[in-house]
C-alpha cells in the first residue's frame, strides 16, 4: 500500500471533514457543552464549578466529593438545526442552483453518569458521552456537492475518574478520556460526462486524553473551579472507496497509484481550559460564570473537493483559530422540590468570519437557555432545559483553478443566513 503527502491530501480533499450538528451550537469549534444535563439550561455557566449532580464527572470531576453517597444521572437530548445555504452571484452556473436543503435537521443526544463515595473524601466515577463531532448531509445535485456532500465526524467518550479532598476547602479530580472515533464521508466526484462519482471513506479508531480539575470552596455557598481537557489524537488510516467513475478518470487514478491507496488522516480534538464560579446571594437566588479557551489552531488540515483532470493533491487548507467561550447563568429556588435555571453564553469563531468553509459551516456563536430541576423524592429527580443558539450569517467563498468543463469543482459563493440552533433536553436523576 502507498501513503504519501500527496495521497493524504487527496484523502483530506475527498472528505471535507464535514462538522455540523454539534459543531454548530458548540462550545467552540466542533465540541459541545450540551449534553443532556442541567448545564443545558445554564449555557454552560459555572461549568467547572456548580457540581450539583453525577454530571461533575465529566465538567470537573474534582466535583464528585460534593456528591452525598452513590447518584446517577442520563440525560437526552434533540437538536434541530436551520440552516440553509443561499446561492450568490459569482457561483459557477454549470454547478446548477441547488441549494443543499437543511444538512442537519433533527440529531440527538446525551449521555450517562455515575458518582460513587468510597468514603467522605474520595469518590470514584464513570461517564459516557459524546461532545465532539459533527453530522451532515447535503442534498444531492447542490452547488458545492465536489466540495462537501455527506458526512459523519464524531467522538464518544468514556471517562473513569476518581477525586479526593485535599483538606476542607480545596478537591482534586482526574479523569481518562477514552475516546471512540469514527469518520465517514462522502464528496461527488466530476466526471465532465455523464452523472458525477463519489469517493468515500470510512474508518474507526481511538484516541487518549485526559481531563484534570480543581475545586476549590470558599464556602458552602462559594466555590471556584478549573478543569484542563487535554488534546486526543483520533488517527484515522483507510482505503479509499470510489465509485461511478468515467472510465478515463478510473485509469488516470490507476496509474498515479490513488484508487487502492491506504491513507492516513489524523484529526486532534483540542486541549481547553475551563474556569468557573458559583456564588449564592441569598437562600434563592445563586450566580454562575464561566470563562473558557479551546485550542482549534491545532485542529488540524481540512481539504475539499478534487479535481478531475489532476487527482493528486489540489485542495483547500484552512487555518483555524482558538475560541473563547464566556457565559453568565443564575439559579432561583423557587421552592423546596424546584429550582430554575437560565444562562447566556458567547463562544468566538475559529473560522475568519468571510471564509467559513462550505464542509464547516460553524463560526462563532451566541446561546440562550432556561432549565428547571424537580426533586420528585429523596431519591429521585428530573429536569428539562431549552436552549436556543444564533450564528447569524456564515458567508462562504470557495474557488477552484480548473474549469468545471474540465473536470474541476467551480466557485461556490454563498452564504447561511440566519443561523439558529434549539437544543430540548430531559434528565432524569437518581441518588442513594
Amino acid at each position: 500500500m502507498k501513503t504519501s503527502a500527496s495521497c493524504r491530501a487527496l484523502t483530506a480533499a475527498a472528505l471535507g471533514v464535514a462538522a455540523l450538528s454539534s459543531g454548530e451550537a458548540g462550545a467552540g469549534g466542533i465540541s459541545l457543552y450540551e449534553v443532556g444535563t442541567p448545564d443545558v439550561g445554564l449555557a454552560a455557566a459555572g461549568y467547572a464549578a456548580r457540581a450539583q449532580d453525577a454530571a461533575t464527572v465529566l465538567t470537573n470531576p474534582a466535583g464528585m466529593v460534593r456528591l452525598d453517597g452513590n447518584q446517577f444521572m442520563v440525560g437526552g437530548q434533540l437538536l434541530h438545526a436551520d440552516l440553509n445555504f443561499s446561492v450568490q452571484p459569482g457561483t459557477t452556473p454549470s454547478l446548477g442552483t441547488g441549494d443543499g436543503g437543511n444538512p442537519v435537521g433533527w440529531f440527538p443526544g446525551g449521555g450517562v453518569f455515575y458518582s460513587h463515595s468510597l468514603s467522605p473524601d474520595v469518590k470514584v466515577g464513570v461517564a459516557v458521552t459524546g461532545n465532539f463531532g459533527s453530522a451532515v448531509k447535503y442534498d444531492a445535485g447542490w452547488v458545492g456537492r465536489y466540495r462537501a456532500q455527506e458526512g459523519t465526524l464524531l467522538g464518544v467518550s468514556i471517562l473513569p475518574s476518581i477525586a479526593a479532598r485535599v483538606n476542607e476547602k480545596l478537591s482534586w479530580g482526574a479523569s481518562l478520556n477514552l475516546m471512540y472515533g469514527k469518520l465517514a464521508n462522502t464528496v461527488a466526484v466530476n466526471n465532465v460526462v455523464g452523472p458525477d462519482g463519489s469517493l468515500s471513506l470510512d474508518d474507526t479508531t481511538w484516541g487518549v486524553g485526559a481531563n484534570l480539575g480543581l475545586l476549590y470552596e470558599v464556602d458552602r455557598g462559594t466555590r471556584f473551579g478549573i478543569t484542563y481537557t487535554s488534546p486526543v489524537k483520533l488517527d484515522f488510516r483507510t482505503q479509499p472507496q470510489w465509485s461511478g467513475l468515467a472510465p478515463g478518470l478510473r485509469a488516470l487514478l490507476a496509474s498515479r497509484g490513488l484508487l487502492d491507496a491506504r491513507v492516513d488522516l489524523g484529526i486532534t480534538v483540542p486541549q481547553g481550559l475551563n474556569a468557573g464560579g458559583y456564588h449564592e446571594l441569598d437562600s434563592r437566588w445563586a450566580v454562575l460564570g464561566s470563562v473558557g479557551w479551546q485550542q482549534w489552531s491545532r485542529f488540524g488540515q481540512v481539504a475539499v473537493g478534487i479535481d478531475a483532470n489532476a487527482p493528486i493533491s489540489l485542495s483547500t487548507q484552512l487555518e483555524f483559530k482558538d475560541t473563547w467561550h464566556l457565559s453568565v447563568g443564575t439559579q432561583y429556588r423557587w421552592s423546596d422540590a424546584w429550582v430554575l435555571n437560565a444562562g447566556i453564553a458567547y463562544d468566538s469563531g475559529f473560522q475568519e468570519g468571510g471564509a467559513v468553509a462550505l464542509a464547516l459551516p460553524v463560526n462563532a456563536a451566541w446561546r440562550f437557555a432556561v432549565g428547571g430541576q424537580k426533586r420528585a423524592s429523596g431519591t429521585l429527580g428530573w429536569g428539562w432545559s431549552l436552549a436556543y443558539t444564533t450564528q447569524g450569517t456564515l458567508r462562504s467563498a470557495e474557488s477552484g483553478s480548473v474549469p468545471v468543463a474540465l473536470g474541476g469543482r467551480g466557485d461556490v459563493v454563498g452564504s447561511f443566513d440566519n443561523v439558529r440552533i434549539v437544543f430540548l433536553a430531559v434528565n432524569v436523576n437518581w441518588k442513594q
